[in-house]
């Protein structure tokens, strides 16, 4: 066992930014760090992510494209069939009210749009109607990155939507392998890699990550970060579990702010090169210490999540600026 005083942290930051994979009895050290030296923790990954993205953080926005309805048992989601939280529930919204959408997120300064949809996935006249918004979005606004999060997809799916103009496809693995059946049993971790595969096999850019808070235990955490570099995820959000009432998780509360700090910079050192997001919960979860995270991601999402509020984006580009950092803006012309 390796304890974190015992870590070189100058060779560790080295190490990742020559392309080495953590040793797993490093990443646990990383991930036990005692929080008295969690600053140096974060001195250390911010090294890392200043490499590849300066203090740049780039905002990010969700919408909530169809709620309510999806077949499966995912514990965490107020939007799942076995959840009785109390939120909106509605079919998949009409194009005008998507690309709507897309307007408020540039309004917002957000560089992605990501569409959302409750749902075990697509079927084809889903397909159909969101590539008929992207490519109105894309015609509009050329530069903004277009996400969608439509649960499992085909080859041929993935194909038609990278053609009307959508740049990336978020699906989460949520946990590791082994914890999986804990969370959902309506569909399997391999389940959601085979999604991630035929997204990347049609040339979109991958989204996954997971959320952390859920019951799982540390082995779990860093099977999880390894499972997201060996994939090689291009984007990693990172959740901290908000316990929805209503939900089979409601009611657990294992995470503290130094916690989710040292769980993001697992996921930073463990994925140099992508994209690191701070995604649901972190406000609930982190507070006050909310900027410190940027020393390891740099995305975030704002204007609240798919049925919990979150901090808007003023407030948010101030928690940016304040903790040193700057926001990703829009290109001119």
């Amino acid at each position: 066992m390796i304890r974190f005083e015992d870590l070189d942290l100058e060779r560790m930051v080295a190490d990742v930014l020559a392309g080495r994979e953590l040793d797993r009895p490093v990443a646990r050290a990383v991930l036990n760090c005692p929080d008295e030296r969690l600053g140096e923790l974060l001195a250390a990954t911010l090294k890392v992510r200043e490499v590849a993205f300066g203090r740049r953080v780039k905002l990010c926005i969700l919408r909530n494209a169809q709620s309510g309805i999806c077949a499966e048992d995912c514990h965490y989601c107020s939007q799942s069939r076995i959840s009785a939280a109390e939120i909106p529930v509605y079919r998949l919204q009409s194009v005008d009210a998507l690309v709507e959408g897309a307007r408020q997120a540039v309004a917002s300064g957000a560089r992605r749009y990501c569409m959302v949809c409750s749902m075990r996935g697509p079927a084809a006249r889903d397909i159909e109607h969101l590539s008929a918004a992207c490519t109105r979005i894309k015609a509009e606004y050329p530069d903004l990155e277009l996400c969608l999060s439509l649960g499992l997809m085909s080859r041929e799916q993935a194909d038609t939507l990278k053609a009307a103009g959508a740049g990336w496809i978020n699906h989460n693995l949520n946990t590791s392998r082994r914890f999986y059946p804990k969370i959902c049993t309506t569909h399997s971790w391999d389940d959601r890699v085979a999604t991630i595969e035929n997204v990347r096999a049609a040339g979109l850019a991958t989204c996954s990550g997971g959320i952390v808070g859920m019951g799982e235990d540390d082995d779990d955490i860093l099977d999880l970060a390894y499972a997201t570099r060996r994939l090689g995820i291009d984007s990693v959000p990172i959740n901290f579990l908000n316990p929805i009432a209503g939900t089979p998780l409601a009611g657990t509360h294992e995470l503290t702010p130094a916690k989710c700090l040292k769980v993001a910079c697992l996921f930073r050192l463990l994925n140099p090169r992508s994209e690191v997001r701070a995604a649901g919960g972190r406000e609930l979860n982190l507070g006050d210490r909310q900027a410190e995270l940027f020393n390891a991601v740099n995305s975030v999402f704002v204007n609240g999540y798919l049925t919990t509020p979150g901090l808007d984006h003023r407030r948010t580009r101030e928690l940016i600026e304040r903790g040193g950092f700057e926001v990703e803006e829009w290109p001119a012309g």
